[in-house]
């Protein structure tokens, strides 16, 4: 049952790291609209901190807009105000009815920065699982102490190592993908 309990928490382990790059990769703007850009802004509502998706309509309607329709209002100066004061790097338009973020073209620059910052994670990640199988190993090693037989801990090594190649050609596939989309013109 140990050996289980080891594989299975390494797995655990490796699916959270995947699940948060493709989280943080998605946040990495890439040239396109996407609502996910707004996924980290807060706003005011009456006292409490709430993303933007909980008090407007955020929709996308071509490559380069994102349009915000918040249902109250006096919402308004409170989404632009948040964006303005964000990361996101982008100015709002406001014509009264809907809130609009016209995402520029990358420069050249800004796309070999962007790579790097998601080759950055990417690695993260991979440390990340490279953890996770260390930890499974080293359990492994301390059950041969307690009775666990030689063959045994070896053949759940060997399925670490397999769970351990699995997540990081995942990794390498997201990195690629991301990759890709950012360099895409």
């Amino acid at each position: 049952m140990e050996v289980k309990e080891y594989l299975q928490n390494a797995e655990d382990s490796m699916q959270l790291a995947i699940e948060y790059l493709d989280d943080t990769l998605s946040h990495i703007r890439a040239g396109k609209a996407s609502a996910r850009l707004l996924d980290g802004i807060r706003v005011d509502y009456y006292g409490s901190m709430a993303p933007v998706s909980n008090v407007a309509n955020i929709s996308v309607p071509d490559a380069r807009t994102i349009a915000i329709t918040p249902w109250e209002k006096s919402m308004f100066k409170e989404i632009e105000k948040a964006i303005i004061n964000s990361e996101l790097g982008i100015m709002p338009e406001n014509n009264g009815e809907v809130i609009r973020l016209s995402i520029p073209p990358l420069t050249e620059d800004r796309r070999k920065q962007l790579v790097k910052q998601s080759k950055a994670e990417a690695e993260t990640a991979k440390v990340s699982v490279r953890n996770a199988r260390r930890e499974a190993i080293e359990g492994l090693k301390k059950e041969i102490k307690k009775g666990l037989s030689e063959d045994v801990e070896k053949d759940a090594e060997n399925d670490v190592q397999k769970l351990h190649d699995k997540y990081m050609k995942k990794i390498d596939s997201l990195f690629a993908e991301k990759e890709k989309e950012i360099l895409t013109v």
